[in-house]
């Protein structure tokens, strides 16, 4: 990687960006935990002994909210697949370029992310809330990890709103019901699924979900989708061998089936791409590498 790249990476990951050191020894994230632990909804106990998608992640973007669990984990798939780390960082700056375009060009103040992740620097609310201080998000995830981190830092402006909701994704129903006490379902509103739905097995029928969240939203609404593909034959060995290792399994898909998420939506240009090449920012080092996961945003007619 380039220096320049390195630069860039500070400039939208600060401080995440050092050497992993465990959570125990991390006074933010153990005071975080202690505050969920006293709060009457205190979620379980952190299962340190398995890996997590969430943490795993984490780790490939230089973060330190993670456990030698992970750090073995995604270790061992990178040395299969090294471009994830490649995709990580495309995933962000994808999540970075479309909360821009909702809110500046789509006039989107609404925003519901599931599959949050660990919180780094510029999150949803945070790009959202620059541009438009009334914005309103709403973060949904299930590792009570995130959960005590979700508590501690995400924010919000006075004029807006930020919320948090503990839940599954095949939940629906659900996510709708708690979020619609921050969100107003009779405006338009951008769904962010960055890399959740991979974890849903085609017997849980992934695109029923996306369709049911859709199906409560207004016209004007937005779906901004990326997942992983299975095209390149590393990422399929390295996700076989993560799959086995105990933590929650990862389904890569053809990209005609991460296609089908926008099914019913107008698709907006350049369509469903490689994240690093969906409207990139212009760079005098040329486009950035072509990445394993595809990624597209829609507009609900």
């Amino acid at each position: 990687m380039t220096d320049d790249a390195h630069a860039f990476d500070r400039q939208h990951f600060g401080t995440d960006h050092r050497t992993p050191a465990s959570p125990a020894d991390n006074t933010e994230t153990t005071e975080a935990a202690e505050t969920a632990e006293t709060d009457a909804t205190a979620p379980p106990e952190i299962d340190t002994t398995v890996p997590h998608s969430a943490r795993i992640w984490n780790y490939w973007l230089g973060g330190k909210d993670n456990y030698p669990v992970d750090r073995k984990a995604g270790d061992e798939f990178t040395e299969i697949f090294p471009g994830i780390v490649d995709a990580a960082r495309a995933v962000r700056h994808f999540l970075a370029r479309a909360v821009h375009h909702l809110v500046e060009e789509a006039g989107i103040r609404q925003f519901l992310d599931i599959g949050t992740g660990l919180p780094t620097v510029d999150n949803t609310h945070e790009i959202a809330q620059r541009a438009a201080p009334e914005a309103r998000i709403v973060y949904v995830d299930n590792d009570p990890l995130v959960l005590a981190h979700a508590r501690a830092l995400l924010t919000s402006t006075p004029e807006g709103a930020t919320d948090y909701i503990d839940a599954d994704v095949r939940d629906p129903g659900r996510i709708l019901e708690a979020a619609a006490a921050t969100l107003d379902f009779g405006r338009p509103v951008g769904l962010m699924l960055m890399g959740v739905m991979g974890h849903i097995d085609d017997r849980d029928d992934p695109h029923a979900i996306v369709r049911r969240l859709l199906d409560a939203l207004p016209s004007g609404s937005h779906l901004v989708l990326s997942d992983g593909t299975d095209t390149d034959p590393g990422r399929r060995e390295a996700h076989q061998r993560y799959n086995r290792g105990g933590a929650v399994p990862y389904h890569l898909r053809s990209p005609e089936e991460i296609t089908r998420f926008f099914d019913g939506l107008e698709l907006l240009e350049p369509g469903v791409v490689p994240v690093s090449q969906w409207r990139p920012e212009h760079s005098p080092f040329g486009l950035p590498p072509r990445v394993e996961t595809l990624g597209g945003m829609a507009r609900k007619p």
